[in-house]
């Protein structure tokens, strides 16, 4: 049987990386579009989407914000379009939900569980910052935590998925993700086919190693059986390694700067589409081929981007 062709998401931006981690990281809207086009150019058929205050690149929700680059990137590409519902630490839920409900996009992240998430290990590494926001930041991570409960996750099915026709690209950071979804499906609040994005190499969550990895599908096609898709994405170091590993799997990829700041050992990325363009190169190397947003869409039941609000 013939594989199926490799889906690349791209995760333009986050809200846990800062500033003064990397001059690369985009903050405006105009980085925002830029560094979107170039990586759905690249190859990423889904680019996954935070914003950011313009000002000073602190994480922010304004549905005015996300206004300012979604259109101008539909307008400029064919990819689909995927808005965060996790937002930034500290952000109440309304708070998380304002800009997709706005903007009803075709797909949006979905965390299934509550984590910590330990951003204050990379406040060690930074020596100057550019903005006074960034070090309490993240140093309370190690303090805090990014909740998730089932009535949250409840809620954002119902409000999204029922509200909006949205489908989502469930985030697991654990095993026990996979089977917060599981009961979910149980109550009936969504139906496949199901976008799995297994993530992997964040502190609080599961580590990233292969053996992780296989556990995590092999858990989830003993609870869906064969109707779902994913993908991984791993932190840092890890990113291009687990991305392969997962291809090799049947498994899609997910790059970006949200997740890794580098392109290689000691080497930072200058643009999205520079990771993009490398797991790009990897996969077709191994004789893969990359899947075009239209593919993308009807493997994942999207409903077109006739259908948003942007």
């Amino acid at each position: 049987m013939a594989r199926k062709s490799v889906i690349i998401t791209c995760a333009i931006t986050g809200s846990l990386h800062t500033p003064s981690m990397s001059p690369y990281l985009p903050i405006t809207p105009d980085e925002i579009v830029k560094e979107s086009v170039a990586a759905a150019e690249a190859g990423a058929s889904i680019i996954h989407l935070h914003a950011r205050d313009p000002k000073d690149g602190r994480p922010s929700a304004d549905p005015d914000i996300f206004m300012q680059f979604l259109p101008r990137i539909k307008q400029q590409t064919g990819a689909v379009l995927n808005i965060t519902t996790g937002g930034g630490p500290g952000m109440a839920l309304d708070e998380r939900l304002a800009a997709a409900e706005r903007a009803s996009p075709e797909m949006t992240s979905l965390n299934m569980g509550s984590i910590n998430n330990g951003l204050f290990a990379g406040a060690r590494r930074i020596k100057d910052y550019r903005f006074d926001w960034e070090k309490p930041f993240l140093e309370g991570g190690k303090s805090s935590y990014f909740e998730n409960s089932f009535q949250n996750i409840e809620t954002i099915m119902k409000r999204l998925g029922q509200g909006h026709g949205v489908r989502f690209e469930f985030e697991c950071y654990d095993l026990g993700h996979i089977y917060n979804l599981a009961y979910m499906l149980d109550q009936k609040l969504y139906e496949g086919p199901l976008f799995l994005q297994f993530i992997l190499g964040i502190l609080g969550g599961v580590g990233a190693e292969v053996d992780n990895l296989l556990l995590m599908v092999r858990t989830a096609q003993r609870l869906f059986g064969d109707s779902f898709e994913w993908s991984v994405l791993a932190a840092g170091r890890h990113q291009m390694p687990m991305c392969v590993h997962n291809a090799l799997m049947g498994g899609n990829v997910r790059v970006g700067l949200e997740d890794s700041l580098n392109l290689g050992p000691g080497e930072l990325a200058k643009s999205n589409a520079d990771q993009v363009a490398k797991i790009r190169r990897l996969l077709s190397e191994l004789s893969f081929d990359i899947a075009t947003p239209d593919e993308a869409r009807q493997r994942l039941a999207l409903k077109g981007g006739h259908q948003v609000n942007f």
